[in-house]
């Protein structure tokens, strides 16, 4: 399990105008996803590392899970335990990223977007919740697979499933799909290559240094402007 450790540096009183100030405690971020927020594979850690010092981030994406295994192979009880403890900080949020493995196909991992996905999706915000957390859903990254000149959004369906159950439990929402999108399309197939994993690990599905970057200072963008109160997490504009 991948942890961030951090050492609290010394007090910072104020951020650019209009920003909020920092809390008397630090912040907690823990990362719930599949391979494409998971280390080495995903964007996560290079999230993790755009955080402030006093920031403690915990990366609990795995590779391969989808929003059904992550909770039976007892993932998502470790996130719950964390959640536990929360004296020591002043909020902790819980981005919660899953579709790519819901997809058909995948034996013991696929779920129905219609049904049994948003279902998953709502219990891990309603019971993030009861744990003192506040839930963040994130839509699947995009995979950077072309059809002739445009990106293939093979993940339409459960992207909007996450943005049905963001509307109905008034979670805040990153919508990382669109965005990625969006960014992958403009830049075409040549330049969206850059961003995957070299060698005998390329694939259009999971990063490499490269788009661990682009993709985790999307996401950073996204919480700013969707979680104000996260602001003082990033201690700059990064």
């Amino acid at each position: 399990m991948p942890v961030f450790p951090r050492a609290r540096p010394l007090l910072l009183s104020l951020f650019a105008a209009g920003a909020i100030a920092a809390p008397d405690k630090p912040l907690r971020v823990i990362l719930v996803g599949d391979s494409t927020m998971a280390s080495s594979t995903g964007y996560g850690d290079a999230l993790c590392a755009r955080l402030t010092p006093d920031t403690a981030c915990h990366n609990l994406a795995r590779g391969g899970r989808s929003s059904g295994s992550f909770r039976v192979e007892g993932r998502w009880d470790e996130v719950r335990s964390l959640l536990s403890a929360t004296d020591g900080f002043a909020a902790s949020y819980v981005l919660i990223q899953f579709g790519h493995n819901d997809q058909p196909g995948k034996p013991g991992r696929s779920t129905d977007y219609v049904h049994e996905f948003p279902a998953n999706m709502r219990r891990y915000v309603m019971e993030a919740r009861a744990a003192g957390g506040i839930p963040v859903l994130v839509t699947p990254l995009s995979r950077r697979s072309f059809r002739g000149a445009w990106v293939h959004d093979d993940l339409a369906p459960w992207s909007a499933a996450v943005r049905q159950v963001a509307r109905e439990t008034n979670a805040p929402l990153l919508d990382l799909n669109a965005l990625s999108m969006a960014d992958i399309q403009a830049m075409g197939p040549d330049k969206a290559d850059a961003l995957a994993r070299a060698g005998a690990n390329f694939d259009h599905t999971h990063v490499g240094p490269a788009g661990a970057e682009r993709y985790a200072g999307m996401v950073a963008g996204e919480l700013r402007r969707r979680v104000p109160a996260i602001v003082a997490a990033f201690g700059s504009a990064r």
